[in-house]
């Protein structure tokens, strides 16, 4: 039984075919946790929103999916759907890799926003998307975050943004590079606003997201496991020579040095959002 299961590959971040759910899905009706090892049924796991029955490792989750567990049944309403990057640098192969990254995800880029409730609380949201190029940040992704953040300082809400990503978008090179600033800047507009902010960081947060509107936040959430950082922990021990400590970069790491405010399990985090929008509005 269990050889029979290892042939029957599994749910990875890379490998296809993914449903629209975003669970990577073999020819049967089970996977095989990369957590813990057990069989799980595919549909318990996409019922979980990709969180494992046994052992509760959390899974990539999709931002369509994200946004529907977040927020209140037939609420939501996305904004800016028509962006599309128009390729800057004429970057070898990345319109192919922007073709291939549509057809996989069904987004025109890494991020969907908009309006919704959660919890009765009107909201400005942003969920990023993984499975679109790494959710990697190029300008599409960046003037969307910017248009949220400005759409709630005009509408008066609080700011939902929750992140998954490996960081600034190469293809795009400085226009790239450029969206740190603009995310940065319209969120010091819309601090002085002093509505709230409220930062999820999902598997993984890296790079030029976690340096800009990622981590600044007036609350952090983080889901369990989640890799936080800037550089990957490969690099860094490159560069400093150094080894580093166990765990480090996993939310509980970032929790005890102070970089994460909270560790909340995906199927308990629109309760949390609800009760930390009630207390900070």
């Amino acid at each position: 039984m269990r050889n029979w299961l290892n042939k029957r590959r599994e749910y990875t971040r890379s490998a296809p075919p993914e449903t629209e759910s975003g669970v990577a899905q073999t020819d049967g009706v089970f996977t095989k946790c990369d957590g813990c090892g057990e069989a799980i049924y595919e549909k318990d796991l996409r019922a979980r929103f990709n969180v494992c029955p046994h052992c509760e490792h959390h899974y990539p989750l999709p931002a369509t999916d994200r946004i529907r567990l977040l927020t209140d049944a037939g609420t939501f309403r996305e904004r800016d759907h028509g962006l599309v990057t128009d390729d800057p640098l004429n970057f070898e192969g990345y319109a192919e890799r922007l073709q291939k990254a549509r057809k996989k995800s069904g987004l025109n880029d890494a991020v969907v926003s908009g309006m919704g409730e959660i919890g009765g609380h009107c909201v400005a949201l942003a969920a990023l998307d993984f499975r679109f190029i790494g959710g990697s940040m190029g300008s599409v992704v960046g003037e969307k975050v910017a248009r949220t953040v400005e759409l709630a300082a005009s509408e008066d809400l609080p700011l939902v943004i929750v992140s998954a990503s490996g960081g600034a978008r190469m293809f795009e090179g400085i226009y790239s590079l450029m969206q740190l600033a603009k995310t940065s800047v319209a969120l010091s507009r819309f601090n002085d606003m002093r509505r709230p902010y409220i930062s999820v960081l999902t598997d993984p947060t890296f790079g030029g997201v976690t340096a800009s509107f990622a981590t600044a936040a007036d609350v952090v959430i983080a889901e369990p496991g989640a890799r936080v950082g800037f550089a990957g922990a490969r690099v860094i021990e490159q560069t400093t020579k150094e080894r580093l400590p166990e765990g480090f970069q996993t939310a509980e790491f970032q929790r005890a040095h102070g970089m994460v405010d909270r560790i909340v399990h995906r199927l308990a985090l629109k309760g949390d959002l609800e009760r930390a929008l009630g207390f900070l509005s």
